[in-house]
């Protein structure tokens, strides 16, 4: 993914082009979504991280290697947004989920401390009912003791995330970054043979 160009941000889904694969980053306000885009193609800041949570309120897209775009969609979730402002989220996730053609894939981030919020879960039972490929992601790995992160793992692999595609990641420390980044490539390559 050395190859990455900010397009631009846009709150309407006409405007996200359809002749590339889409990979959809979702997840809750301050889950890391922005620094897992840097760790993604190796820039510090191709994606701008902010200290505020809720500060994207549009979806930002992003061209890799000239063959598919990583979409970074606004979070869900932040207790400061209207009422109105999250209705309006949801439609617009629902929109793009239900009418984009080339979702090729949706990465679900969940704070690996914190486990699943309602958000997330309901998130992910959405795209289970809609029988859409995805990945949940666990972000932000380092910020618990070493000792204790394959007890945590396990816990969210088995209360939460049976049977789901599961990977942790640290942005900070590259943790299964690599792993990760292959991942999407090997789909987004899979796809463009069939």
């Amino acid at each position: 993914m050395n190859d990455a160009k900010y397009i631009k941000g846009t709150a309407n889904i006409s405007q996200i082009p359809s002749t590339h694969p889409i990979v959809l980053l979702l997840g809750r306000s301050n889950v890391g979504k922005s620094s897992l885009i840097n760790a993604l193609t190796n820039r510090k800041s191709l994606a701008r991280t902010s200290g505020t949570p809720g500060k994207t309120i549009a979806l930002n897209y992003y061209f890799i290697n000239e063959t598919f775009y990583l979409v970074n969609a606004p979070g869900y979730g932040y207790a400061r947004r209207s009422k109105g402002a999250r209705l309006e989220f949801i439609l617009m996730i629902e929109d793009i989920l239900l009418k984009h053609p080339n979702i090729l894939k949706i990465l679900v981030l969940i704070d690996f401390k914190v486990g699943p919020t309602n958000d997330d879960l309901e998130i992910i039972e959405l795209l289970q009912s809609l029988n859409l490929n995805f990945t949940v992601v666990a972000t932000k790995r380092d910020k618990i003791a070493k000792t204790r992160q394959y007890k945590q793992e396990k816990t969210l692999k088995n209360e939460f995330f049976k049977g789901i595609d599961f990977i942790t990641t640290s942005s900070s420390d590259k943790i299964n970054i690599d792993e990760l980044r292959n991942k999407i490539l090997s789909e987004v390559e899979n796809h463009a043979k069939s």
